[in-house]
């Protein structure tokens, strides 16, 4: 199992849906200029799984690089589907992987910003206070 491409498959979802919207108006400018097939398919793909699975399959094409290299090796019997039907199988484990991290990272994500703005209160209290 390669968790590089795990890791980077986070990455990539986070980037794309959780923090470019919020990096100014340029992004946001840029979903608005696609077509709305494209418009409705980023939308559609906010769902960690959804997106995961495209981005599995993007990050087995690019690195070639199996999740589980158990699919890499399916029976031969299949014949010319074993190969896309790895990489989709690959691309479906990907996409639970990624929807669990995601669900991981958001929930200690709350927790930890609700710690930042009780310190940054308190820090911002205590120089009042000083003065």
């Amino acid at each position: 199992m390669t968790y590089q491409n795990l890791i980077l498959g986070l990455s990539i979802h986070l980037l794309i849906y959780e923090h470019l919207p919020h990096w100014g108006t340029w992004f946001n400018r840029l979903l608005k200029a696609l077509p709305l097939a494209l418009q409705t398919l980023y939308e559609q793909w906010r769902c960690p799984y959804c997106a995961g699975f495209w981005i599995g399959l993007a990050l087995h094409a690019v690195t070639g690089q199996w999740l589980f290299d158990s699919f890499a090796h399916l029976p031969t019997w299949l014949g010319l589907t074993a190969q896309p039907l790895g990489w989709i199988m690959d691309a479906l484990a990907f996409a639970v992987l990624n929807k669990v991290g995601i669900l991981f990272v958001n929930a200690i994500g709350y927790p930890a910003l609700l710690g930042y703005q009780m310190k940054q209160e308190f820090i911002a209290r205590k120089s009042v206070a000083q003065k």
